[in-house]
């Protein structure tokens, strides 16, 4: 047997049925659940980036719970419910691809496109999507550009989503030299406040160097946090490394010795 959409709604309901149902299930609200929400979808991209691909239907299994738990919430507050999220979404994803949904239907067709064609036409399908999205921010009352940038988003992806809106009405550099001559002078400025000694100007120079870094992302097209979700990978393989080789010397080893054994980390990939 091969449970559906449908058993999983039916499941999510009797978890939450009072008297009868799961006494953890029944406690949880949105604000409960959505730490969890959050955990289930970094595992999702962990899975992905360490291309274990044998555990990402259960990721992706453990991440659609949740849609399904908030949508049973919806429901029982009469707000939305599955089928609503569901409508909600195909409506919006057909409208925002007239290129292949013309009549804004469903079921409408264009006439069979050559695929050479394709890479030559993103940007105008770019272009088109992102102005399709600010006319409903609109219709949303959303009024400023940066508005509706969830505040929630890890600090270097909103960086870079707010220099994408920043940059949607032109405020931005044309060449990614612009970002890199930025950085330098982010690096000066907050080691001129590390010489005078001004934790609070440091705290803000940090900031903007970051920020500046990830502007060098975006107009590499590099996702600033899969960049350095990357980085720290490395890190820790190298650091491993080193402790493996260490053993029980690692504490009392100099910077020197543990500098040796880094380097040859660095040797080995």
């Amino acid at each position: 047997m091969t449970y559906t959409i449908d058993d999983l709604l039916y499941l999510m309901a009797r978890l939450r049925e009072p008297g009868t149902g799961c006494p953890w299930d029944l406690k949880q609200s949105y604000k409960t659940i959505a730490p969890s929400t959050l955990e289930e979808a970094y595992e999702v991209v962990d899975t992905i980036e360490r291309e274990d691909y044998d555990h990402l239907r259960e990721e992706l299994g453990d991440l659609l719970f949740q849609v399904i738990f908030y949508s049973q919430l919806g429901k029982e507050e009469a707000r939305f419910d599955f089928p609503t999220i569901v409508d909600g979404l195909v409506s919006k994803l057909v409208r925002r691809h007239p290129h292949v949904f013309p009549d804004g239907t469903l079921e409408s067709r264009i006439g069979d496109r050559d695929a050479s064609q394709d890479e030559g036409n993103q940007d105008e399908v770019k272009a088109r999507w992102e102005a399709i999205k600010q006319q409903e921010r609109a219709e949303k009352g959303v009024k400023g550009v940066l508005d509706d940038v969830p505040v929630t988003l890890p600090a270097l992806s909103r960086a870079a989503k707010l220099q994408k809106r920043a940059s949607g009405v032109g405020f931005d550099w044309p060449e990614v030299s612009g970002p890199i001559a930025k950085v330098r002078e982010e690096l000066a400025e907050l080691e001129a406040a590390i010489e005078q000694g001004d934790h609070s100007a440091q705290q803000e120079e940090l900031g903007d160097l970051l920020f500046a870094a990830a502007n060098i992302a975006r107009h590499l097209k590099v996702d600033p946090e899969a960049a350095l979700r990357g980085a720290n990978r490395k890190f820790e393989r190298r650091f491993r490394y080193v402790e493996r080789q260490a053993g029980d010397q690692l504490g009392s080893a100099s910077l020197t010795q543990l500098d040796r054994l880094w380097g040859q980390a660095k040797q080995q990939e």
